[in-house]
């Protein structure tokens, strides 16, 4: 029930974003819709899988933590070929350009390429393998947080409670972490 749950949940938006662009068919700009739905869908998911583990006392949801983060993963290349097919049409050239005279764009395409790698090394006998790497999800989660920030025109009351909320998150894990190595290194001095 719980993996029926996550899923109905994580598919909402590009069902709600289908609806409104196909049977509403009221988007004012199409592309700028794709990026709005499919960006804050991918950033909010792969924070809530860091989130899992903070939770964990109230709701274990550890064994579907890796698909949670392919559903943000999922959500990313969504974000990632909108701008590829529908923005840029394909034109490498454009694409290029675009990446280097806007930063935010760079700073998104690390992060997709860290996502990417995460989720070519989430199968189990890859993960054994790499599992120390996927804790670039934490640089990839900041480098998003600033891609979305700068892609902004201008910031919003809503916008700046998702970045305290972000830096909340951030920091219970790094306390987490630190809780976790006081009690590895008591553990060894005993």
């Amino acid at each position: 029930m719980k993996r029926f749950f996550i899923y109905l949940t994580a598919f909402s938006p590009i069902v709600y974003l289908l609806i409104r662009l196909f049977i509403f068919d009221d988007v004012n700009d199409p592309i700028k819709y794709i990026y709005t739905i499919t960006g804050v869908s991918a950033t909010v998911i792969l924070f809530f899988s860091i989130t899992i583990s903070l939770i964990k006392e109230k709701i274990n949801l550890m064994k579907y933590r890796k698909e949670i983060g392919l559903l943000g993963f999922f959500y990313a290349f969504l974000h990632l070929t909108n701008f590829v097919v529908f923005d840029a049409s394909f034109d490498i050239e454009f694409i290029l350009k675009e990446t280097v005279e806007k930063p935010f764009i760079y700073l998104g395409m690390i992060a997709f390429f860290i996502l990417l790698f995460m989720g070519i090394t989430s199968s189990k006998q890859l993960f054994r393998k790499y599992n120390k790497y996927h804790k670039f999800v934490y640089l990839a989660l900041i480098l998003i947080t600033i891609h979305w920030t700068m892609a902004q025109k201008s910031l919003t009351i809503i916008q700046y409670i998702y970045m305290i909320f972000i830096i909340m998150v951030i920091y219970y894990k790094l306390k987490q972490q630190e809780l976790r190595y006081n009690i590895f290194t008591n553990l060894l001095t005993k």
